[in-house]
């Protein structure tokens, strides 16, 4: 390409500006002139970074700053020009584009090929789906009707002076991670048409991915040893990165991945995602979060804003060393929009300079990451991110315009703009305009469109005194404030979800009530609500939750609010509120009529938390021997139920499951006694919701109803149960949604507990009930002894519930566990249980209990819950009222069971109360039937 000194060039760009003026789409010379003069200035800030010399201050020493502002100003006034124009042509309904989705070893089923599926259809495209490059008879087909000058005989219109694609060829080309070597063998990217898009660019996949040699190949062999880099293990995905133990550094020793799309190799320009994954010395276990906040909060407000300067800095530098290779210019290939999605896993320690220790091809986490159950739901977010944004839904432009010769090059002073660069400077300034996660990293040839945009929001803002100031960033900043204009039409334009559910009534955007309902092995919906103009926003059950999300579905009915917001306030307004209903079916359950067998289980096949052991159903042998009272309450045991085959479980009549101790029996405490044994004492429970599913339970048993019930997240005191003779307290431990340094003490929670119920005997007339799902450890048990002993109450009862299953799902915006991590749970219950012996200590083994049937979980985000609390009117027996004897069958294996007696007392006393409340959940109810034959023993067997 020629071009004009700028000093010859500015007559022309005076009567750019006139004729401006007169037209709105004044041809290809007005573009030509003012890129070429921008092309030139900014080819010296590339040179001068390349040699390290100082470019903003050599470029202004040229040019006056304004002058560079209004030269800048009429090339993006050019663009947005051609653009207007064109956008009619684009927005048709009846124009589509033809991706081809090349997913390898995926199956079609997967939720990236789901994914990649729905937003392209979205997007207005067409998807054709294949395995590989070599299998795709739609490449083939297509592939000499692609060739460089065929144009009307595939479908090619002619706009002016631009090429638009018909249907004939394909626009995009997606190759899936197992597909990217079938890519690069078969697809000639010296053919493609400038139009075409593919996910990769050739000379990163050389420079970086383990065909090329990785990361190590291109640090050593190229002797690159300026760099700050320390490859630990380049090209080697498979190998578990593992955090550093440097002894220098006293402090938080973190590994962040962080995601870096690279939409042009020539000349460089990358955008950063604002999701990070962090792994720190302190917590093994890879976590999503904002790269600003973890370095806002690890660093502070000053060292946090140096820092991410210093990640782009080293960012930019490896991807410059690596795009400037001899390796690199002998696999140039002509694909002017191909894009390529890297992640960079850098190590932060004692420094705001991190260092990259491994490059990968792709969307990948740390290995320590790679099975954390929120790991999926960030891999989707980013995803669908980067298809919005190199895709660009909203004009249609970037990938389907094919410039030609802007300027003519005829005359004196005729100037040229090559087609690749004007696509280049399209497509940039329209990812400027994007608002997106992405953040803009480098561009050494767009310096000034971004610096031009960044001076127009800065005026926008102080124009606008109503708006809040925001941290923006040193270059480009993308945010969704951008968008200009209210949310006018509020409303969804589909809800996505996986597994794929059949909605009642069908979706429509006007109608917000919907119910659906899943199989007793569908444990986790995805759910991903589209709005239908893309000023509204749209956030799950808060105004500020996820815009996708993974949700527990437990037993019975959830709820899920989908909520569509103006985000054009600082605080986003809800404009209109969506409701999904989701009804999920117990188990499947076969009525036993005839001759069965008993089979029993102590873990699913499904969560192996004891590899040791067997699986699943198995036959169960009664012991013919006459069994004794259980002499604690955690004894081991497990789940019988019948069954016409120990086989299949399918042949179960799973209503008539029940706890079994191995060798003994829990005996039930009918009311009478149990009121009787109550009398005068003081029961005190501290700890988390499922605690507090023990004390309603006790106290629906005690009263014969519960009048009293509510989510309470503090100290409560019961004055009135059993004719108020006896009292029941409650403390919530831990309060999880302060910070850190905010959340009380154990000891300090404790000792409120037991100063909010004085006066206390110092015998087994106070109760102590501590325990949770996964918080509790050996040393608060220490604590309660230490505490006890000083309050002088080291004679009373303390039962300790031990811990139980949860947190093992997919779940967003909470914390999940592995196998590996679960397994660790197991034996950490272990530890609880024998500290809590050495201490004279009861114990309930809930952790036993809740294992074979994790499954079976109710409400909440957490899947740790077996217990639901529902409202009963007077005249409404509660729905498993009459099949009490079944849930409670463990308590009257032995001789001399009176749980009949107790099943009646609690029919009569519910036909016979007020509107009340419910303790339903038949896993809670075994566990809280111990609890109470603990609290109350009989004296004989």
């Amino acid at each position: 390409m020629r071009c004009l000194l700028a000093s010859a060039a500015r007559p022309l760009l005076r009567d750019t500006g006139m004729i401006l003026r007169r037209s709105s789409f004044s041809g290809p010379l007005l573009l030509g002139v003012a890129v070429c003069l921008f092309y030139q200035t900014l080819m010296v800030v590339r040179n001068r970074l390349r040699s390290g010399q100082p470019a903003v201050k050599d470029v202004r020493s040229r040019k006056s700053s304004v002058v560079q502002m209004e030269e800048t100003r009429v090339l993006i006034s050019s663009l947005e020009s051609l653009r207007n124009q064109l956008q009619v042509w684009s927005q048709n309904p009846s124009r589509h584009r033809r991706a081809v989705v090349l997913r390898g070893r995926h199956q079609v089923s997967d939720t990236e090929v789901q994914l990649y599926q729905q937003v392209l259809q979205q997007m207005n495209y067409e998807v054709q789906m294949s395995t590989y490059a070599e299998t795709s008879s739609f490449l083939r087909t297509n592939q000499g009707g692609n060739a460089p000058g065929f144009r009307q005989d595939t479908g090619v219109i002619m706009f002016g002076s631009l090429v638009l694609p018909g249907l004939g060829g394909w626009s995009l080309l997606l190759c899936l991670s197992s597909s990217e070597r079938s890519c690069l063998r078969r697809i000639s990217f010296s053919q493609l048409q400038r139009h075409q898009m593919v996910n990769l660019i050739p000379g990163l996949m050389e420079a970086f991915s383990d065909a090329g040699g990785g990361l190590c190949n291109f640090y050593t062999q190229l002797h690159l040893t300026n760099l700050p880099m320390k490859p630990y293990s380049c090209g080697l995905t498979n190998h578990m990165l593992q955090i550093p133990q440097d002894s220098h550094s006293p402090g938080v020793v973190a590994m962040v991945n962080v995601f870096v799309l690279v939409t042009s190799a020539k000349p460089l320009t990358s955008f950063l995602h604002d999701i990070s994954v962090v792994t720190t010395n302190q917590e093994l276990k890879g976590r999503p979060t904002k790269f600003r906040d973890f370095l806002l909060q690890q660093l502070g407000p000053t060292n946090s804003q140096k820092a991410l300067g210093q990640t782009k800095k080293v960012i930019a530098e490896v991807l410059q060393a690596a795009t400037s290779t001899k390796q690199w210019k002998q696999t140039l290939h002509r694909c002017v929009l191909c894009y390529q999605l890297l992640t960079f896993t850098l190590l932060f320690s004692g420094s705001t300079t991190p260092v990259i220790i491994q490059v990968d091809t792709g969307l990948t986490f740390s290995a320590q990451s790679q099975d954390m159950f929120d790991g999926q739901i960030t891999k989707d977010l980013i995803l669908e991110d980067m298809l919005r944004f190199t895709l660009m839904p909203q004009t249609h432009l970037s990938s389907e315009i094919e410039g030609r010769q802007y300027g003519g090059c005829r005359g004196t002073h005729s100037v040229c703009l090559s087609e690749d660069q004007f696509l280049l400077l399209l497509q940039f300034q329209q990812q400027m305009k994007m608002p997106s996660p992405f953040q803009g990293n480098i561009s050494d040839l767009l310096l000034r469109i971004s610096h031009y945009y960044e001076l127009q929001r800065n005026s926008s803002y102080r124009n606008d005194k109503t708006k809040e100031p925001t941290n923006r960033d040193a270059t480009v900043v993308f945010s969704q404030d951008i968008v200009k204009g209210p949310c006018v039409d509020p409303y969804l334009k589909q809800i996505y979800t996986d597994p794929p559910l059949s909605l009642t009534p069908p979706f429509s955007p006007r109608v917000k009530e919907y119910r659906a309902e899943v199989t007793f092995d569908t444990l986790t919906v995805r759910i991903r609500p589209e709005p239908l103009s893309l000023a509204c926003r749209v956030h799950l059950d808060d105004h500020r939750g996820p815009r996708m999300a993974n949700y527990p579905v437990g037993l019975g009915n959830s709820r899920i609010s989908i909520l569509v917001t103006d985000n054009a306030e600082p605080d986003p307004v809800v404009m209109t509120i969506y409701t999904f209903h989701i009804y999920r079916d117990s188990r499947p359950s076969l009525p036993m009529f005839g001759d069965h067998v008993t089979c029993s289980f102590v873990q699913d096949c499904g969560l192996l938390v004891q590899p040791g052991q067997e699986c699943g159903l198995q036959p169960f042998i009664r012991s013919q021997s006459l069994l004794q009272t259980c002499s604690s309450g955690h004894a081991p045991g497990r789940w019988v139920v019948p069954c016409l085959s120990c086989s299949d479980n399918r042949t179960c009549d799973w209503r008539e499951v029940a706890w079994q101790p191995d060798g003994c029996y829990h005996q039930l405490v009918d009311r009478p006694q149990l009121q009787d044994c109550m009398m005068d004492r003081k029961v005190l429970f501290i700890g988390d919701s499922t605690n507090r599913g023990m004390m309603y339970f006790l106290m629906e048993r005690v009263n014969s109803s519960l009048h009293d019930w509510g989510k309470a997240h503090d100290t409560l005191v019961y004055r009135n149960l059993n004719g108020g003779r006896t009292q029941v307290g409650y403390s919530y431990y831990p309060q999880f949604w302060l910070k850190k340094k905010q959340r009380p003490m154990f000891k300090q929670a404790l000792l409120q507990l037991l100063n909010r119920s004085r006066p206390l005997v110092n015998s087994n007339l106070t109760v102590l009930v501590v325990g949770g799902v996964q918080w509790l450890n050996t040393d608060h048990l220490r604590t309660v002894r230490e505490v006890l002993d000083r309050e002088s109450l080291s004679n009373i009862l303390v039962v300790v519930k031990s811990l139980g299953m949860g947190f093992h799902l997919p779940v967003d915006g909470i914390r999940s566990l592995g196998l590996r991590e679960v397994q660790d749970l197991y034996r950490e219950n272990s530890n609880i249980i024998g500290t809590a012996k050495n201490h004279g200590y009861e114990v309930i083994d809930t952790f036993s209990i809740t294992l074979g049937r994790y499954k079976e979980f109710l409400q909440g985000r957490c899947a740790c819950h077996f217990h639901e609390v529902e409202k009963i009117g007077s005249s409404r027996i509660p729905d498993n009222t009459l099949s009490i004897t079944n849930k409670i069958r463990l308590t009257r294996t032995g001789p001399g069971s009176s749980s009949q007696s107790a099943v009646q007392d609690m029919e009569q006393d519910a036909r016979s109360s007020p509107a009340t409340y419910h303790v339903k959940g038949p896993v809670n109810q075994v566990y809280s039937e111990i609890l109470l034959s603990r609290l109350c023993p009989k004296t004989r067997n």
